[in-house]
């Protein structure tokens, strides 16, 4: 009887454990105005908090504009600075007008030590100016990298209003540029020797958790904004064996919370998340009808199971504490009609054959009686 109780008792603690595991991810308590943690491979969207509202990035602006110079120009150029750039307020590298700086130096620039007048640089190199680069950029984030919901009017990310993004949009953004070898290791650059005509100096990463001033496990990238209408924005990138992840957090009133936040975001998704392989052959019934994958699907499923469902029109659901997560379109799979048809035609086949034998018999008959009465007349005669 003992033992049978304290089995119920282990029961009980299990349950509860897991019951306030799943009610603590509910709960994160995230100050900042918006906040997104997301599947780097995948796409699920691990956690939500207003991610489509629009909101000021500040110079998480730059991630866009590394990627896109990266993809749309060669990291070997030699730029000249221009007025325009080494006039550029805010944060800077302190270039010198005429100096002339490789583009990968000046990203490096950008990113690491957040370099606005390395940005109106790299604008001016690409685009021809600061206007052009606007027009194409948006262009390119909406044509090549699928956000919705943006709209940039200048590289670094200072104040305009109509300057503005979302969460959701600056994490495909970033899931898009990580995947990129240049931008990844310039985005995980925590320090890096700097010579220029006017500055010599060691660039130091802003990113607190990146530096490792906030000791997290796993970090990989990051970078910090501010401007007063923005407040502090952070986007975050980490990993562990099981999952990489993105975490973007914009509009927090103070810098503490930003990282508060996603240090919150980050434990939550490397401790909760794993992947998942749907083979090409697995079979999902709706109804009447099944479907399959194309190919192998990784998923993004919680450590203690995710429900996944089908929907009418044949998408793969996957769903943690009752939000979509991840969502698949499948492929239907047809009834084997071929076989059938291959059946038929043998069988339409075989039938054929046997008139046409039946056809040759009675040909032949009529021939043979004919060619009989013939003879016989032959002999009458």
């Amino acid at each position: 009887m003992s033992r049978f109780v304290s089995l119920l008792m282990l029961l009980f603690l299990i349950l509860s454990n897991q019951a306030n595991s799943r009610a603590a991810e509910k709960t994160l308590d995230i100050k900042s105005e918006a906040a997104v943690l997301v599947d780097s491979e995948t796409g699920a969207i691990l956690y939500n908090k207003n991610s489509d509202e629009r909101l000021f990035p500040a110079s998480l602006t730059k991630i866009a504009t590394a990627i896109y110079a990266i993809e749309n120009g060669n990291i070997d150029d030699i730029v000249a600075i221009s007025p325009r750039a080494v006039k550029e307020e805010g944060t800077r590298v302190y270039l010198v007008e005429g100096e002339r700086v490789p583009l990968k130096k000046l990203i490096q620039g950008m990113l690491i030590n957040s370099g606005n007048d390395a940005a109106v640089a790299i604008a001016e190199h690409i685009d021809g100016s600061v206007e052009k680069f606007a027009v194409n950029i948006n262009k390119y984030l909406t044509k090549k990298i699928g956000v919705s919901n943006t709209n940039f009017t200048n590289p670094n990310g200072l104040y305009n209003e109509n300057h503005y993004t979302t969460a959701k949009d600056l994490a495909l953004i970033t899931n898009y540029a990580k995947k990129n070898p240049v931008f990844t290791e310039i985005f995980g650059t925590k320090e890096l020797p700097w010579s220029g005509e006017s500055w010599e100096t060691t660039l130091l990463t802003h990113h607190r958790l990146l530096k490792g001033e906030i000791p997290v496990e796993g970090i990989t990238g990051g970078k910090t904004g501010f401007v007063n209408e923005s407040k502090h924005t952070l986007a975050t990138t980490a990993e562990n064996e099981h999952i990489k992840l993105t975490a973007i957090v914009l509009k927090g009133d103070r810098s503490k919370d930003t990282y508060q936040d996603t240090e919150k975001l980050i434990e939550y998704g490397l401790n909760s998340f794993q992947h998942r392989i749907i083979k090409q052959d697995e079979l999902f019934k709706m109804k009447e009808k099944e479907y399959y994958a194309k190919s192998d699907i990784v998923i993004t499923e919680h450590v203690n199971g995710s429900k996944e469902s089908i929907t009418e029109q044949g998408t793969l659901e996957v769903v943690n504490d009752g939000e979509v997560i991840q969502s698949i379109q499948l492929e239907v799979k047809e009834p084997e009609r071929v076989k059938v048809k291959v059946k038929e035609e043998k069988l339409l086949t075989s039938e054929q054959s046997s008139i046409n034998i039946i056809y040759g018999i009675i040909v032949f008959a009529f021939a043979g009686l004919f060619l009989g009465v013939r003879k016989r007349l032959v002999k009458r005669q």
